[in-house]
């Protein structure tokens, strides 16, 4: 999360996928192991409620999650982002402040739910919105993270410019982490800059962002799902990904841009953090959040990320290989009206007959020879399962 980042114009798409069957104190790289096997998976308070976050509402986030199924579909992480952090004392140990009393009191309640809480700090001498940063102070803050009995935390990038070298920066709380005995997912935001793919397992991180700041647009969320291409040799259990938090449920996304949004995630193999009002969202929005088919494609076992292996004008094909020999393959139409897609077998290594499943309708299509091929109105979306 940055402050006063602008928004660009970005060309409308649209999604569809395609399963194709074919047939105690732990080192930083256990701690990865130990947490995110497959991609992590909860709730972030900034694409919501920014700065406007209470110890409250966080409980509030966190029964929602538990009554309205979303624990059951795989969701488990309750993620505190900025402006929970009041001021150290003479001791340098870090507060939160007054609009959260009692952190371990807190995550004792989100674990009594059977879920995990999650903290945000910047490597830097202050946040992106101006509270208190780690620099200085991270095995000092890890250890406070650690004894408030934390799960996740988000480190951000801001103010850590002209205090020297990021690869180092984010070691050095990697190593914290790591000596204050607690696993965590550790994840670094700082918006894919010096090819932090290729070192971010190296510093202890679980995850790592590799693009700008979402926002509730379609074209933004897209793009971003897009300009993952030629990362995937990165990803895998323990390590992935991280094209940021999902918008679906906010306003700025229709139900149809939700499901492209939330299938393209899946696709990738990308971290499912949902980013909406839990306490307060429509039925649309949770079933599109907690379709099991798609979940699944996001959490196979295997932690393939997907990759373009065709593009002709405004349509493109993904595919994602799977642990059982299926692969998952996406279909996209880029253009504004509608128009058919298809896939050819050949292309994915196949051949022949195989049947296919629409994985957001729940329902078999039938069986297609050499190739299937769906038309896609206008930002609309297509799940299907083919074997």
């Amino acid at each position: 999360m940055r402050a006063n980042k602008a928004s660009s114009g970005i060309k409308m798409w649209l999604a569809v996928i395609v399963v194709v069957s074919v047939g105690s104190c732990l080192p930083v790289k256990a701690q990865q192991n130990v947490v995110a096997q497959t991609p992590p998976m909860g709730w972030n308070s900034w694409n919501f409620f920014g700065c406007h976050l209470s110890d409250a509402i966080v409980r509030a986030q966190a029964d929602a999650m538990l009554s309205n199924g979303m624990k059951a579909a795989g969701y488990i992480y309750i993620n505190i982002d900025d402006c929970w952090q009041g001021k150290r004392d003479e001791r340098g140990v870090l507060h939160a402040n007054d609009k959260f009393p009692d952190m371990k009191g807190l995550a004792d309640y989100v674990h009594s739910k059977g879920l995990k809480l999650g903290i945000y700090s910047s490597p830097g001498p202050k946040t992106c919105a101006g509270y208190e940063g780690s620099f200085g102070h991270e095995e000092q803050d890890a250890k406070t993270f650690a004894a408030w009995g934390m799960d996740f935390l988000k480190y951000d990038l801001c103010s850590l410019e002209g205090e020297g070298d990021q690869k180092a920066a984010y070691k050095k709380m990697g190593d914290a982490l790591r000596k204050a005995g607690r696993p965590m997912v550790y994840s670094l935001c700082q918006y894919g800059m010096e090819g932090v793919w290729e070192w971010g397992a190296e510093v202890g991180a679980t995850m790592w962002r590799t693009t700008d700041d979402i926002r509730n647009n379609f074209y933004i969320a897209m793009f971003m799902g897009f300009s993952q291409n030629g990362l995937e040799k990165f990803a895998g259990p323990g390590k992935w990904n991280d094209p940021d938090m999902l918008e679906v449920g906010n306003k700025g996304l229709s139900e149809n841009e939700s499901k492209g949004h939330m299938s393209l995630w899946a696709i990738l193999a990308a971290p499912l953090i949902a980013g909406n009002d839990l306490a307060h969202m429509s039925k649309a929005t949770l079933s599109i959040l907690t379709n099991p088919e798609l979940i699944a494609v996001d959490q196979d076992k295997a932690g393939v990320q997907g990759r373009r292996i065709w593009q002709q004008g405004p349509l493109e094909i993904w595919m994602k290989p799977l642990a059982d020999g299926t692969k998952a393959v996406a279909l996209f139409n880029l253009d504004w009206g509608e128009m058919p897609v298809s896939l050819q077998f050949s292309d994915i290594g196949l051949s022949g007959k195989h049947s296919v499943r629409d994985l957001w309708s729940h329902k078999d299509l039938g069986t297609f020879d050499q190739k299937f091929t769906v038309r896609i109105p206008k930002h609309g979306v297509a799940l299907v399962r083919v074997k």
